[in-house]
């Protein structure tokens, strides 16, 4: 991969993703459990969490895998990682939830699709780790 796909991989999904996790930081209470329920149904274990803090401690990790991406220092493969971990959580979620898909259990329903789309960002993490080396 040349480095300008490199660039645009890494910027695109890094500024997406920052930008999303700052939203989430000091979120209300109920939007924040609301989220916690959302990410349970695909990882039980987010339900220990305090449900209040969630959406903050969400929005940290999410601002803070953003900037892994969009920071040049980070090893593409590091920061592939972390976003391939990242979006295998939100396709756990697809997954394990029966609304989200047609009766085939693959194709997204009208209510799975902004689910769905996350397959994008595992894509590009796994790009980045099969790469390797430095976004330099």
């Amino acid at each position: 991969m040349s480095k300008i796909s490199t660039a645009i991989l890494r910027g695109v999904s890094g500024a997406f993703i920052a930008n999303s996790g700052v939203g989430k930081i000091g979120m209300p209470a109920e939007y924040s459990a609301g989220i916690q329920q959302m990410a349970a149904s695909g990882i039980p274990a987010m339900a220990k969490l305090p449900s209040d803090k969630f959406g903050t401690l969400l929005g940290y990790a999410e601002t803070g895998i953003g900037a892994a991406l969009l920071a040049p220092f980070v090893p593409n493969k590091l920061a592939g990682a972390a976003l391939t971990a990242f979006s295998g959580g939100l396709m756990t979620m697809y997954f394990a939830n029966p609304e989200n898909t047609e009766a085939d259990g693959i194709r997204p329903s009208q209510e799975g699709t902004s689910l769905a789309k996350d397959v994008f960002m595992l894509a590009i993490g796994l790009a980045l780790m099969a790469q390797g080396g430095n976004s330099k």
